[in-house]
């Protein structure tokens, strides 16, 4: 607790730049600074990995930790066989169970990279325990009776659907996600809920509730979803979602995303996705011109050292390093290997890079090609004809590059 009594948590993460909305901001901000606080955040097992989108969540948990706060991660194995209708145009793919189990099992191992779970540190809670055996009708006397349908209109989350179309079920979210806080107040003392500016309205509801039915305050507090400088989601690429899991973004690729991330945008990110000092931040995020490069550098390195650890990070900065003509030739540069009948069967430019994956569809390599986005061994190729032969394999392997940042070794054996 001796770091919180130094600086309370609440000016550290305004001056990062997490602070989106707050319910009390006195009151909140008093609340961190007097004693250690347990606070949770929902995250929704759509996928059998967290995204990049999660992980400024997960940052903001770990800070909160450091701080001597108890974070309480909540998988919605419960609010996930209905999904959360905030922010999106569509009805959500309706999940199984199994599905939805499995996924929580996925996120509860990726939670532990960055949380200490020891004993009282922090806490893994799943909300199936108490939402998928409720009682319909005790449900609604006890909590339906204090939600106004004239103001859940009107929230944020329901008012883009519903001229599309807002089914009953998901209507249901809102009293869900706030039973889950007023469950926790009662079981941990859990008198703060924190989450993406997205879950404003939802967060609203369950402060309201727990002030109405346990006459006690509860809080919550919202964070900036990660953008570029002109309002666009970050983490995703051309392959889909940047995410956490090794298996599904390679360290590399992760590497890579930020290593390329735009340069208005670094500075945003150094403060929101690393622990760096923020002078070092406002120090690297004033660079200019070619040196915002170091920037990038020292960005890539830092998110992919919390998130795959050390070992992987240096990995990953030595083959980027690679392709540019530094550090070792044997670097882990994504790749594939082929066997030799397949090198001479798809010889042809366009044939190899449908082959490799580097391209959805022949006709998109072609385009590619017309553009002079496709070099091998650093050498642009501008026929659509192109031929591969034995004289262009160093070492047993080549080298593509897709426009100017995507790089594929092709190993022929």
């Amino acid at each position: 607790m001796e770091d919180m009594k130094k600086r309370n948590v609440f000016d550290v993460l305004k001056e990062r730049g997490y602070l989106a909305q707050v319910t009390h901001e006195d009151e909140v901000r008093e609340l961190l600074g007097r004693e250690s606080v347990t606070f949770y955040i929902g995250f929704d097992p759509t996928a059998d990995s967290l995204h990049v989108g999660h992980f400024i969540q997960v940052m903001v948990m770990t800070h909160m930790q450091r701080a001597g706060h108890r974070p309480i991660a909540l998988v919605g194995g419960g609010t996930g066989m209905v999904g959360d209708p905030s922010g999106k145009t569509d009805m959500r793919k309706m999940m199984t169970r199994e599905t939805v189990e499995e996924n929580s099992r996925a996120f509860k191992k990726q939670f532990s990279r960055f949380l200490d779970f020891s004993e009282g540190k922090a806490m893994l809670v799943n909300n199936a325990d108490w939402l998928l055996d409720l009682n319909y009708v005790e449900f609604l006397r006890e909590v339906g009776v204090h939600f106004s349908v004239n103001r859940m209109l009107a929230a944020e989350c329901f008012k883009s659907r519903l001229e599309k179309g807002l089914s009953f079920l998901e209507f249901n979210y809102m009293l869900m996600q706030s039973y889950d806080f007023l469950v926790l107040n009662r079981k941990y003392n859990v008198k703060l809920q924190l989450g993406g500016d997205d879950q404003w309205s939802n967060i609203l509801g369950g402060v309201d509730l727990i002030r109405r039915v346990e006459g006690t305050p509860a809080y919550g507090m919202t964070f900036n979803l990660l953008t570029t400088s002109d309002g666009r989601k970050m983490g995703k690429t051309e392959a889909g979602a940047v995410w956490l899991d090794p298996d599904k973004t390679s360290p590399y690729d992760f590497y890579q995303y930020w290593r390329n991330v735009d340069d208005a945008d670094v500075k945003n990110c150094l403060a929101l996705l690393t622990f760096l000092p923020m002078e070092e931040v406002e120090r690297l995020g004033s660079l200019k011109d070619e040196k915002i490069n170091e920037a990038k550098k020292v960005l890539a390195y830092e998110v992919t050292r919390i998130v795959h650890g050390e070992e992987e990070a240096e990995k990953a900065k030595a083959a980027s390093e690679a392709l540019f003509g530094r550090g070792s030739s044997d670097a882990q540069v994504p790749g594939t290997t082929i066997t030799r009948d397949e090198f001479m069967e798809n010889s042809n430019i366009v044939d190899l890079l449908f082959l490799v994956k580097l391209i959805p569809s022949k006709g998109e390599g072609r385009r590619l090609i017309k553009q002079g986005g496709i070099s091998v061994n650093e050498q642009r190729i501008s026929d659509i004809n192109h031929t591969l032969t034995d004289s262009d394999l160093e070492d047993g392997s080549l080298m593509i590059r897709r426009g100017k940042k995507v790089y594929h070794k092709v190993t022929v054996e």
